[in-house]
């Protein structure tokens, strides 16, 4: 029987979930590939920390890249996370011929690029299924269950922590920062969650589906990234009334005027299937041309269900080893070019706004004349009994479709008219 060695760079939560459905799932991996897939080496700064999980101390160093050189090390798996020894171990790996599997978002996001180009040109596989919703398979779905179709839009919430925040604010009430502050005592949220809350993990994810289902690298500064710090409740409260909620998604489409990739706090309608995703799981939508839609749902993150999606790939790579194939060399085929990207500011959507409306005689009407010079129509407009300051009276609009430069200038008209008590707020609203 072939054996396949891995390495683990990184002996953290993941990769300590790694390490166990290794060890006591060994006999089912076997029976399942026909391979003896075991650990040869874990590499990480701290080896005396009790993980968990019983391995063999001779195979545990603080070395990674003499791990990397170990002639029984056959698949290398980056569980570091971040950029910069990260960077240099799969680029290690890589150059070493060994295969790399990563979870890694971040790095892929921001220099996929020369990841993948590095991996093409020494014939070596790198997967990169947990790097996007943890347990949820959606990078092997778009990699070869979908890989007859054409992508046209994929709506996710890629992010637990917002949506940990979201559906409790939403079902209890509670203000944003209460249920930060017990997010973070849950260990839902790290102690500094800018990362999370202002939207750059979601936004790090959608990247690595936009090259996976249009063939571009596109830059993280190139995109709009609105995240949910700060999120007023009479929002959560005035959406739930007109039939919606607000979900922190990323959308990554392909239309007719070119590629759109934004992450922002949207209004779900309740119809759809993404409202019904709650507390700190995720979930992506994705619609096809030929497969139509099709919705992939589960734990975005954690111990196990990340080290499950490792351990998968980990499995496909060790047969492709034993076939002596590289199956995925091309993994981000360049379909398609950056420049094919919308730009945010001509981005079209429909939105919500809430205003808190001085309550003087014409200052709806010239609101609303704002709104109309700047190519923004109303839909619709409803007086909502508020908490506004005094002598305001909150007022939403739902717009037609419109230009996001025209919103953005229009709301920042009205600001310095004197027409509103406080800044307007306005969230994207999903359709259906």
């Amino acid at each position: 029987m072939k054996k396949i060695g891995v390495a683990i760079v990184g002996f953290g939560t993941v990769g300590a979930g790694v390490a166990e459905i290794l060890t006591k799932n060994h006999d089912l991996l076997v029976a399942r590939t026909g391979l003896d897939i075991s650990l040869a080496k874990i590499a990480d700064l701290d080896i005396t920390t009790d993980r968990g999980v019983k391995v063999d101390p001779a195979i545990l160093c603080t070395d990674a890249f003499a791990a990397i050189s170990d002639p029984s090390v056959d698949i290398v798996v980056e569980l570091i996370g971040g950029i910069g020894i990260a960077r240099k171990v799969i680029l290690a790996a890589i150059d070493a011929g060994k295969a790399v599997v990563t979870a890694n978002k971040k790095l892929l996001a921001e220099c996929g690029a020369e990841i993948f180009g590095r991996a093409a040109d020494k014939g070596v596989d790198i997967y990169f299924g947990a790097s996007v919703g943890g347990g949820i398979p959606i990078i092997r779905v778009l990699r070869e269950g979908l890989v007859g179709n054409a992508v046209r839009r994929i709506n996710g919430i890629l992010n637990g922590t917002c949506n940990y925040i979201l559906t409790r604010m939403e079902e209890e009430g509670l203000p944003f920062d209460d249920v930060l502050a017990d997010a973070q005592r849950l260990g839902y949220a790290e102690a500094n969650p800018s990362l999370d809350i202002d939207g750059f993990d979601t936004a790090h994810k959608a990247l690595i589906l936009a090259a996976l289902s249009y063939g571009v690298q596109i830059p993280l500064d190139s995109i709009l990234v609105e995240g949910i710090r700060g999120l007023d409740g009479r929002d959560v409260r005035y959406a739930g009334e007109l039939g919606f909620k607000i979900k922190l998604l990323a959308t990554i489409a392909r239309e007719d005027d070119g590629i759109k990739v934004f992450v922002a706090p949207t209004l779900v309608p309740k119809t759809n299937m993404l409202a019904s995703v709650s507390g700190v799981f995720n979930a992506a939508l994705v619609s096809c041309d030929m497969a139509d839609d099709t919705l992939y749902y589960g734990r975005g993150a954690g111990r196990f269900p990340t080290a499950s999606t490792v351990v998968g790939d980990i499995a496909d790579i060790a047969m492709n080893l034993a076939a002596g194939e590289v199956r995925h060399r091309n993994v981000i085929p360049k379909t398609g070019e950056a420049s094919a990207l919308v730009p945010a500011s001509e981005m079209r959507n429909a939105f919500y706004a809430r205003l808190s409306v001085i309550d003087k005689p014409g200052s709806l009407g010239k609101f609303a004349t704002i709104l109309g010079n700047h190519g923004v129509s109303i839909a619709a407009a409803m007086q909502k009994q508020g908490d506004d300051k005094p002598g305001a009276v909150p007022v939403v609009v739902i717009t037609g479709k419109a230009r996001e430069a025209g919103v953005k200038e229009a709301l920042a008209e009205i600001l310095a008219a004197g027409v509103v008590a406080e800044p307007p707020v306005a969230y994207r609203i999903l359709k259906d």
